[in-house]
């Protein structure tokens, strides 16, 4: 445990308060459907070059999504093709413009690992619609909770939305990365309301 006060963080690193959240209530029957053009497809078998090309779309330009881009290519593969792993993408005239990941591994307790949109879908209500059938999927199953976590280096709305969506938050934690931009696995420009501190 860390003491009250400021803590240095690390030259070259950035730091952000993650917030986890549960959501222990099932939906209720309400449809929220995608707007006309809209799609949910489940992705099977999902290649990885496709699926860090989505994900750099949906938060690495803007919210410095990194961890799934810092990964080896075959520990990727292994969750993206893990049987107990959704990958779904919203897609727009055959391309994807949106994430959704259910990671079922902890079959009590399921996560809703990414969910997001590309800049193109936002303010639509599409993410509405989105959540809707997560939580669909998500209690389809004989689930305890599904849960989810958002950080200080993710969008603003990220927390407020999940909130609205039924999610309580539990506990709080902060966590300190290597700055994704210094070391190329995002542009240097990236997040740009978070400086550069190499």
């Amino acid at each position: 445990m860390i003491e009250a006060g400021f803590h240095a963080v690390p030259p070259g690193h950035v730091a952000a308060i993650v917030t986890h959240l549960e959501r222990r209530v099932p939906p209720d029957a309400t449809s929220v459907p995608f707007p006309e053009g809209v799609t949910l497809r489940r992705v099977e078998t999902p290649d990885p070059h496709w699926y860090r090309d989505l994900f750099a779309r949906v938060g690495g330009q803007d919210w410095l999504w990194s961890s799934r881009l810092r990964l080896p290519v075959g520990e990727l593969v292994g969750i993206l093709r893990d049987p107990s792993v959704e990958v779904h993408a919203v897609e727009v005239d055959g391309r994807a413009e949106g994430l959704l990941e259910l990671d079922f591994r902890a079959p009590a307790t399921p996560e809703l690992a990414f969910f997001g949109l590309t800049p193109i879908l936002q303010g639509q209500g599409i993410g509405r619609a989105l959540m809707q059938a997560a939580l669909a999927r998500a209690f389809a199953r004989p689930i305890a909770a599904l849960t989810v976590h958002t950080c200080t280096l993710d969008s603003p709305v990220a927390l407020p939305f999940y909130i609205r969506a039924g999610f309580v938050p539990v506990r709080r934690e902060v966590e300190v990365i290597t700055d994704p931009r210094l070391s190329g696995v995002l542009p240097e420009d990236a997040a740009p309301h978070h400086p550069v501190l190499p």
